[in-house]
């Protein structure tokens, strides 16, 4: 057994993960802003705290073998998440080092040109300076229900007969099922020789052109027609995205800002880690089963 802090519980990925761990037989903690609002499964230790605020970190990872980090403050406005997330990362880094905690994990993104993508590097740098030791899982698109990058493509295709789209439609990237995401994270938690850095993507590689017209025949919905435009801010497209779908503009904006970026695993996993991964239609048929 090994005692675990899990930060985003109530997030989507950390939601999936917490039954995971409890499954495992480790002894887990959820930092939560309000407990009396989280809703977590039985056998959870909860306890209140803010990761961007500081506060409480040093109650929830006292007598911690292993955190998870699985939070950001995208949505909080152009440019502020940034900030935001570098105070959290330092708070948090310190606070496991007085408490000695042995590992941290976190949950960034493959390396990209966009102010979201670097925010996610800067945060592994400050945790990895300023905390013990850090495990950096990365990856691109989580394919399953309540995913916001996932549902943002999902929504576009269902409710968009024409969508005109910037150049960004035709690049490559490689999603993973929220099951393997799940598993390596929970393995990472348990390794003695987890890597300091893993790449983590599906089966498939895919343009975000090949990902609509997949989803829209599993879905058995009429792929949209795309045009495609030379240019179109994240700004513009942020807006309309928050108009047809349930994702705002604000947490739109650094997802489709970071579309360009190629995200693709070029270094794969150690064996043992990810090893046979869903490909993409396996992984949308289990999203939408769920």
């Amino acid at each position: 057994m090994t005692s675990v802090l899990l930060t985003g519980a109530t997030g989507y990925v950390g939601g999936r993960l917490l039954p995971a761990l409890l499954e495992r037989g480790h002894d887990v903690r959820a930092l939560t802003r309000d407990p009396a609002r989280a809703k977590l499964q039985p056998g959870v230790e909860v306890v209140a705290g803010d990761v961007v605020q500081g506060i409480g970190l040093d109650d929830a990872l006292s007598g911690i073998d292993v955190a998870l980090y699985l939070v950001h403050s995208m949505g909080t406005g152009a440019g502020a998440f940034a900030d935001a997330d570098r105070r959290g990362a330092v708070a948090f880094a310190q606070a496991a080092t007085r408490a000695r905690t042995r590992r941290v994990v976190y949950l960034g993104g493959l390396t990209g040109d966009s102010e979201h993508l670097r925010s996610r590097e800067e945060v592994a740098e400050v945790l990895r300076e300023h905390g013990p030791e850090l495990v950096h899982a990365r990856a691109a698109m989580v394919i399953g229900a309540g995913g916001a990058s996932f549902v943002m493509m999902t929504k576009l295709v269902e409710r968009l007969p024409i969508m005109v789209c910037p150049r960004w439609i035709d690049t490559r990237s490689q999603p993973i099922a929220i099951r393997d995401m799940v598993r390596v994270l929970a393995d990472l938690v348990e390794r003695d020789d987890a890597p300091q850095d893993v790449e983590l993507g599906g089966a498939d590689v895919l343009t975000y052109r090949e990902m609509m017209r997949r989803y829209a025949r599993i879905a058995r919905r009429r792929p949209p027609l795309v045009v495609s435009v030379p240019v179109l801010t994240p700004g513009l497209s942020s807006h309309w995205v928050s108009l047809v779908t349930p994702v705002s503009a604000g947490l739109a904006r650094p997802l489709i800002d970071g579309l360009s970026s190629e995200m693709v695993v070029h270094t794969p996993p150690p064996p043992g880690l990810n090893d046979a991964p869903l490909g993409f239609d396996d992984a949308v048929r289990e999203a939408l089963a769920g």
